[in-house]
């Protein structure tokens, strides 16, 4: 199969593969992605990080539309995964910038390389978590640092200047085509050759959602009458439910310590 080629990310925040004759498309939508919570956010909420916040929750907002969700054009990466290893394609540019990067999530094959754009107007020290090929260095304002994807895994970086920075990258041998859906979880991947395929998305480095078998001969192929769901809703409601129950511990502990003074 033709190698995966990649563009510079633009207003679409997508990759592609390069048009062909035989090129098709897989359209879907992925759903239940407001269930997703990134692990910044669930580190952060732990008083043991000591992280403080001067946002006041509304009593008269319930639990569910208080929950924070991922954006799906950067945070949600949805692969087509080949039935045959495929060659590692072009440079991908990973902008650094605003605390995050963008992609957050990205799929790639092993050997690809990786270049991180410092968009930011300060510095940024990024490095590989038990990456030997990823030791901590700074990167300037404008800067730009690469990293070539050494085996198949799962690679997490972060940054040692800003703590929410964490990227996962995702090293799968037989991608073929990756996509970021839309802000309604829309997404259209295009592969360049007829064959077996399975659509998986990705979320903060881990699988979410059931992997979807599809068979892509000449025509184009429509999931979207059976959207991937990659969010738990009972479990999200289920923290919901327990984040509400500390919220008024909380609240009624600090009540009664007001009382005995």
């Amino acid at each position: 199969m033709t190698p995966l080629r990649f563009v510079r990310w633009g207003a679409l925040l997508s990759l592609l593969v390069p048009a062909s004759a035989d090129a098709a498309r897989i359209t879907g939508r992925v759903d239940g992605f407001r269930n997703l919570l990134n692990p910044v956010w669930a580190d952060a909420r732990d008083p043991k990080q000591h992280g403080y916040s001067f946002r006041e929750p509304v009593p008269t907002v319930r639990a569910e539309f208080r929950r924070l969700f991922p954006h799906p054009p950067k945070e949600i990466c949805v692969a087509a995964i080949a039935a045959t290893p495929q060659k590692a394609g072009g440079a991908v540019e990973i902008r650094v910038g605003g605390g995050r990067t963008t992609p957050v999530t990205i799929v790639v094959a092993p050997g690809t390389l990786l270049r991180f754009q410092n968009t930011d107007a300060f510095r940024h020290k990024l490095y590989g978590v038990d990456i030997k090929t990823f030791q901590p260095a700074d990167t300037p304002r404008g800067g730009k640092r690469e990293w070539t994807v050494p085996a198949p895994g799962i690679f997490e970086i972060r940054d040692e200047l800003a703590p929410s920075l964490r990227t996962w990258v995702v090293a799968e041998p037989n991608v073929s085509a990756i996509v970021y859906p839309s802000q309604k979880g829309d997404f259209t991947l295009t592969v360049a050759e007829p064959g077996d395929y399975t659509v998986q998305a990705f979320f903060a480095g881990k699988k979410v959602g059931p992997a979807v078998p599809v068979t892509v001969a000449t025509a184009d192929v429509d999931l979207s009458r059976s959207p991937l769901k990659v969010g738990d809703e009972r479990a999200a409601a289920a923290a919901d439910k327990a984040e509400a129950a500390k919220e008024k511990a909380a609240k009624e502990a600090a009540a009664a310590g007001g009382e005995k003074k």
